[in-house]
């Protein structure tokens, strides 16, 4: 019994920042095994967008080791906590979203969701069935329990107030009332990034305060770097892996990062134990495994998570195909353009680049061919044919000039 504890408590504290109150994870994981008694493990998801990416999976990934361990999780929609807008981390008031744009995001969340999670050990829920019905009296009576100095104790609260920039008392909400959806849910344990630490241990201050005779323990996770390995993986920095992205994108991308990255990509992404990660570890440095097919296997692991078994194996032959036989991918996006159309704006069009004038660069670097041969003027256009446009090592589109 002490040695499934101890290894359950092994994979639920890999790769963690942080953990408030271990030793209470650990009498839950000892009632479950002794007892057959599950726990409630929550996380909350404001739908501000449709998409998620690796990095937002890192939550999702602990979950599912949780669930493994006896936790039922509490996949909380913040469908009403959405319409204030969480401030952290920002500096600006964020932009409140429309009943339709939560909607929709709901649904692509938790389908991208069950991608991850066992359907089975999940509760959906969305705090809209319990934060409307508060009333006046309930929000005031929830304010109560926080002052305005503690409040500015958060670090992007108290730098906009210094600078000047405007705080929405509705944004002064958002802690308490993801604080007391843990009083709701009665939770056991909430994880969340190590950004949302202050409305993290709210839920265990509300806890203590409404007497459910229990306070949640907390477990924060770290910010995923992106591909190049520095900055967290965002959308708008362009070093991303998206969920939703093509099987063939997802392994090109995740082959495209550094070996030293690939061991954190690993422990924060990988469903392998510890244990199998260490052996892959001591194969590599031994040098009985070579470390581009544990990158090769990581990749495979993550395109079979959000595409189907076997996609994985699929991308690789597609790989090799096209980089280590330097053959053209046998299927790609098709474009048509009338006669005369210009080069630099069929690279935008076709999404290669984002402008113009970074096409002119690409060309100008040698980055763009078409049917395999350099492309070195910028000027160029196109009369009648079908040809094959390539930019970079990795993308490529048809297009058929008419």
């Amino acid at each position: 019994m002490e040695e499934k504890i101890k290894y359950a408590l092994g994979e639920i504290s890999r790769g963690t920042s942080e953990i408030i109150d271990i030793e209470a994870i650990e009498k839950l994981l000892k009632n479950y095994y002794e007892n057959g008694v599950n726990y409630f493990v929550k996380a909350g998801f404001d739908p501000t967008a449709p998409d998620l990416h690796l990095g937002h999976t890192v939550l999702l990934q602990k979950l599912a080791i949780f669930q493994k361990f006896g936790g039922i999780v509490q996949f909380l929609i913040g469908n009403f906590t959405a319409t204030i807008g969480d401030p952290t981390g920002k500096n600006i008031t964020r932009k409140v979203l429309t009943d339709e744009d939560i909607k929709n995001n709901i649904g692509s969340y938790t389908t991208q969701a069950f991608k991850i999670l066992d359907e089975s050990k999940t509760v959906i829920v969305y705090n809209k069935d319990w934060l409307e019905s508060l009333g006046a009296a309930g929000m005031l009576s929830l304010a109560s329990n926080l002052t305005v100095a503690r409040m500015l104790e958060r670090d992007d609260f108290s730098k906009r107030y210094v600078s000047n920039t405007p705080i929405a008392l509705s944004e002064f909400m958002y802690p308490l009332l993801q604080g007391y959806d843990s009083v709701h849910l009665k939770s056991d344990i909430e994880i969340g990034g190590t950004d949302q630490k202050f409305n993290l241990l709210m839920g265990r201050q509300l806890q203590k305060v409404y007497e459910i005779n229990k306070q949640q323990s907390v477990l924060m996770m770290p910010i995923l770097e992106g591909l190049d390995g520095v900055q967290k993986m965002s959308k708008s920095l362009g070093n991303y892996v998206g969920v939703t992205d093509e099987a063939n994108d997802m392994f090109g991308k995740i082959l495209s990062i550094s070996d030293e990255l690939m061991w954190r990509y690993y422990e924060l992404l990988s469903a392998k134990t510890l244990q199998e990660i260490k052996n892959l570890k001591v194969g590599v440095e031994s040098n009985t495994i070579h470390p581009k097919k544990v990158k090769d296997d990581l990749a495979m692991e993550i395109v079979d998570r959000f595409h189907g078994i076997g996609e994985g194996m699929k991308a690789k032959e597609e790989f090799t195909k096209i980089f280590a036989n330097k053959d053209i991918p046998s299927v790609m996006d098709e474009f048509e353009f009338p006669i005369g159309a210009w080069i630099c704006q069929i690279l935008v069009d076709t999404k290669l680049v984002n402008s113009t004038s970074q096409a002119r660069r690409d060309i100008e670097g040698g980055a763009v061919k078409i049917d395999q041969l350099k492309l070195e003027d910028s000027n160029m256009k196109f009369q009648k044919g079908i040809f094959v446009l390539q930019k970079g090592k990795k993308s490529f589109v048809k297009i058929n000039v008419i």
